[in-house]
Order: structure tokens, then C-alpha cells, then sequence
């Protein structure tokens, strides 16, 4: 007896009742996650099986089973299996039920209690990084995104460089190539060097160079990675050149990234603010004045 057809066999009472067992939801929870690995490419039953570890009967069950449910959905024309709309839904039910701004809030104010100096967080929104949330310090500074609600292109400003640094390879050519003609109008940026500054970043693992692009200012920015370790997000500081020499460099960095890195595992990639950040800042924004 083979392992696939082994694993067949070895039913739980209840599930030989006719009732679900434990061995039954293994199965199909399997199903899923090799499902999910093909995302929306789908799959045969062949493969998922082969993927698995159980006899084609067996899956072909459980994928009916989750039809069923409306977990899995299968393509009409090309008869591969994949994950519905309503599973993606449901994990979005599951996920941060606070969204990004409510998440991060705590961070901005613990960094700007600590550093004295004002706190962004930045998100992606297309070829852009927009303005999620401020926390003000002390000092006036000027910033590329302005107030709340601001954007950028993708590639100008420490916030939306470690972004940009940390995306898929493949997506952050695509900003590359779209954004260069848009950067040009800052002066100093171009090309060749966006693509030394996002080696750079990747390398040191945050954005910290004053452009002089903003005279008298200076910023740091650490990117905010999902499981996945993909950029969703950035936290950044903006200040006063004088105050972001060597000297203090290391440490506000250092602060930075313990707040990056509580925040990644805990970042609902369905949240809206991360998806259509407008939509999500406008819709926090409402909450607070009803709260208020």
C-alpha cells in the first residue's frame, strides 16, 4: 500500500460515521494551503493530489466538499481548481479588524515621545506613498507629502524610498520605469541615481541620506514588512538636518525598526488602507470625528 492510499485509509471513527474527524479537516485544511500556494493560477486534482500526498478520489471529495462551502471555485472553461472569492473575504473578516492607522498609532506616538522629532507613516497607493498618519514634534520641518492625505511618487522622500527598496523585483521595475519621468522635476533625482539609492537602502536596510532636496531638512525611514517580507508600509522621521547627524543616526534607526518590526506580523494584507489608502484614511478619519 502506497503512503497516499495509506493515508486514505487511516479514518477516524467519526469520520467513518459519516461525521467529520480530525483526519477530514487535515485533509482539506492541506488542500487549501497547496491551493493557495498556486494563488490564481488554480490546479488540477492530479497536481493537488500529487502536492498533498492523497489518492485523486480523495481530493476530488474534498474539493467538492469545498465547493460546497464556497471555499474553492472551479473555472468553467479551463476546469482548474482555486480558492473563491468568499475564502479571500473571509480572511479579510479575520484579519486586523483595526486597520493600519489604528495599528500603527501607538508607534508614532511612542517615537515621537522618544526622538522629539515628527513621525510618518507612509503607505503604498499605486506608483505613490501616501500620508497615513503624523505625529508632530516640536521642530517645523517641510515634508514631501505634506499633511495627512499627501502623496508622493514612489522613489522621492526616505518614506516612500523604503518602500519602493523592498517591493517584488518585478513591481519595483515597473514603478521604476513609470516614476523616472516624474522625479526629474525634483532636480537631483533621476535614474541612475534612484537605482543606487534603492541598492543602497536594501543594503542597510533603511533610507537615511539627505538629498538636499528640502534645504535644512533630513529624514530616516525603516520599511514595514508583511510575512511575507514585502514593503506595505514605511515609518519615518522627519527633522531638522542638524539633528540627524552620525552621531544619532544609529539610534533612530534602531527605535524606528522595533516598532517596523512589531507592526509587519501584524498587518491584515486586505486591509483597505492598504489596498485603496484614500478610501481607508477617509473612512478612519470619519470614525474619529464620530468618536471624538
Amino acid at each position: 500500500m502506497n503512503a497516499a492510499a495509506k493515508r486514505d485509509t487511516d479514518i477516524a471513527p467519526a469520520e467513518a460515521n459519516g461525521a467529520p474527524g480530525p483526519g477530514m479537516l487535515e485533509r482539506a485544511f492541506a488542500v487549501i494551503r497547496a491551493l493557495s500556494e498556486l494563488q490564481s493560477e488554480g490546479g488540477r486534482v492530479t497536481r493537488l493530489a500529487k502536492a498533498v500526498g492523497l489518492t485523486q478520489g480523495t481530493v476530488h471529495r474534498i474539493l467538492h466538499a469545498l465547493i460546497a462551502e464556497g471555499i474553492v471555485e472551479q473555472d468553467e472553461s479551463s476546469k482548474l481548481y482555486r480558492l473563491s472569492v468568499d475564502f479571500f473575504a473571509l480572511a479579510a473578516q479575520a484579519g486586523n479588524p483595526s486597520g493600519m492607522r489604528t495599528l500603527c498609532r501607538p508607534a508614532l506616538l511612542r517615537l515621537c515621545a522618544s526622538l522629539g522629532d515628527t513621525i510618518f507613516l507612509l503607505v503604498k497607493s499605486s506608483f505613490d506613498a501616501v500620508c497615513l498618519d503624523i505625529c508632530e514634534g516640536p521642530f517645523p520641518i517641510r515634508s514631501f507629502t505634506g499633511d495627512i492625505g499627501g502623496r508622493v511618487a514612489l522613489g522621492v522622500g526616505q518614506g516612500s524610498l523604503a518602500i519602493l527598496a523592498f517591493l517584488p523585483e518585478a513591481e519595483r521595475e515597473e514603478i521604476i520605469r513609470f516614476n523616472v519621468p516624474r522625479i526629474r522635476g525634483y532636480g537631483v533625482l533621476d535614474e541612475v541615481y534612484l537605482r543606487t539609492e534603492i541598492e543602497r537602502v536594501r543594503k542597510l536596510g533603511y533610507a537615511g541620506r539627505n538629498s538636499g532636496v528640502l534645504d535644512g531638512m533630513a529624514g530616516v525611514a525603516v520599511p514595514i514588512l508583511d510575512r511575507a517580507g514585502v514593503a506595505v508600509a514605511a515609518l519615518s522621521v522627519g527633522t531638522l538636518a542638524a539633528r540627524l547627524g552620525d552621531d544619532r543616526l544609529p539610534m533612530v534607526v534602531e527605535l524606528l525598526r522595533r516598532q517596523a518590526d512589531a507592526i509587519g506580523p501584524q498587518t491584515n494584507p486586505f486591509d483597505v488602507a492598504l489596498r485603496r489608502p484614500m478610501h481607508g484614511l477617509s473612512r478612519a478619519m470619519t470614525t474619529e470625528r464620530i468618536t471624538g
